[in-house]
């Protein structure tokens, strides 16, 4: 059992002593590896384990990044003498990694590249730009109803088929074109399935150069997936840091994340906390999210979609991941099958940012009347659909011709769906937008038809036909 220190090699060289599922326990008589420190077993050094305690004076425990399978009591183990480090620079772009930063597209591997630690303190608040900021992203129900935070944090709450991934190769699309960004998918527990169709779909729109995709995949070991969010952000902190650019952080799904982290809790035999999650919970969020922030070069602005178990927003999961959001955006299955797309809830959306110290008076007044057209239309529509459109008083017919323009105006043609809609997409300024609602509102499109709103982008557009 002793181990023993390679003079020739350098290496520091343990005994495995225990293996349970993915905790491996190895003693090293020489010098413990700290925290963090990657290790390496098996025949040809496959199997990789990062050292997250030390139980006694010579013994480490570890978990496994990937299967066990094949270790045994008695054998080697290596300390690398560093963390897991991934690439970072341009050479990045258009790729697809794993959490130990090897490329898994099937192209050439990247030769020599500067590489980082995945893990890094954040940016101390001296450092951090100290403006509220509005990330302009070209959507109009965005942008007017639920603006981003340039380096915040925004939830996207959305099922399947409501339009997640369009909005998604939208937002990177718009990040390449108007803030000289960059954009970085994390895939926190993706079936292969979700990240072959992703990758795909950002290949035909076209974006894929200026992006960079990382998957910690459902059939991997927890502590991969409970990792590969740190991995993602080293790519990100470089861009922002060192690039001095704009950077979109997309993560699907942070639940998982959470999952994971709970798994490697179990596995370490650590008490669990409220609802079955890990004592630590809160800590390991944080420790994620607040790696996110705006400095003076540039700044990291992320998009996460979230699930909530059972829908309850009480949830543990949920109320730690909420506290760091400074926008949520809901997409509405019902907007969807009404053909409204981008399917965005204008009523159940929120923003922090939408405040007129922030966005100034005339947005948030603009929005605030668009929400509250909305909500009587809401209101009204059990009367319209029991007695008739006919049967409302004059003002609330008004209501509802304003809040249908309104819906109709919201709706915007996408540059990465021209193959599939024919109309040419559109990028909408926010003066453009909130220009628009308040023409809405003070009745000047009250003769036109509701259908040369609908798919246009700026208001000048209305009534001048598609442009196919």
């Amino acid at each position: 059992m002793e181990a023993v220190t390679d003079q020739k090699n350098q290496l520091n060289i343990g005994t495995v002593i225990a293996v349970r599922g993915s905790v491996v326990d190895a003693h090293f008589a020489a010098k413990l590896p700290p925290i963090h420190s990657i290790l390496e077993a098996g025949s040809t050094g496959e199997i990789i384990i990062e050292v997250v305690a030390h139980p006694s004076p010579k013994l480490v425990r570890g978990i496994a990044f990937s299967p066990t399978g094949g270790l045994s009591r008695g054998g080697q183990i290596i300390d690398k003498g560093n963390s897991i480090q991934v690439p970072v620079g341009k050479s990045t772009l258009g790729r697809m990694f794993n959490v130990f930063g090897n490329t898994i597209d099937g192209k050439d591997e990247l030769g020599d590249v500067e590489r980082r630690s995945i893990y890094s303190a954040p940016v101390p608040i001296s450092q951090r730009a100290t403006t509220s900021e509005i990330f302009e992203t070209g959507i109009k129900a965005l942008d007017l109803m639920a603006p981003l935070e340039r380096g915040g944090k925004a939830g996207l709450f959305g099922g399947a088929g409501v339009g997640k991934t369009v909005l998604i190769t939208e937002l990177i699309n718009n990040t390449v074109g108007n803030h000289e960004g960059v954009s970085i998918f994390c895939g926190i527990g993706e079936r292969s399935r979700e990240a072959e169709e992703l990758y795909r779909d950002i290949q035909a729109a076209g974006v894929l150069d200026n992006t960079v995709m990382m998957f910690g995949q459902m059939n991997e070991p927890p502590g991969a997936r409970f990792r590969v969010g740190h991995a993602a952000l080293t790519m990100a902190e470089y861009f922002r840091d060192v690039a001095k650019q704009d950077v979109l952080l997309l993560i699907d799904n942070i639940f998982r994340f959470v999952q994971a982290g709970s798994e490697v809790s179990g596995l370490l035999g650590k008490m669990p906390s409220r609802v079955g999650y890990q004592p630590t919970l809160a800590t390991e969020i944080s420790e994620l999210q607040e790696r996110i922030s705006n400095t003076v070069n540039g700044a990291i602005t992320s998009i996460q979609a979230v699930y909530v178990p059972a829908d309850d927003f009480t949830d543990p999961s949920a109320t730690h991941t909420f506290a760091h959001f400074s926008a949520s955006i809901i997409l509405s299955r019902k907007r969807a099958a009404e053909g409204l797309y981008p399917a965005v809830d204008p009523l159940r959306s929120s923003s922090k940012m939408l405040n007129p110290i922030v966005v100034g008076e005339r947005h948030y007044r603009v929005a605030q009347e668009v929400r509250r057209v909305l909500a009587e239309f809401e209101d009204l529509k059990d009367i319209i659909a029991m007695l008739g459109l006919e049967e409302l008083s004059q003002d609330d017919r008004r209501v509802v011709q304003r809040a249908r323009r309104l819906e109709r105006f919201l709706t915007q043609p996408f540059v990465t769906t021209e193959q599939f809609t024919g109309l040419s997409g559109r990028v909408v300024r926010l003066a453009d937008a909130i220009e628009g609602c308040e023409r809405i509102l003070n009745d000047e499109f009250a003769t036109i038809s509701e259908s040369d709103l609908y798919m246009i982008g700026k208001i000048s557009e209305a009534g001048q036909g598609k442009n196919k």
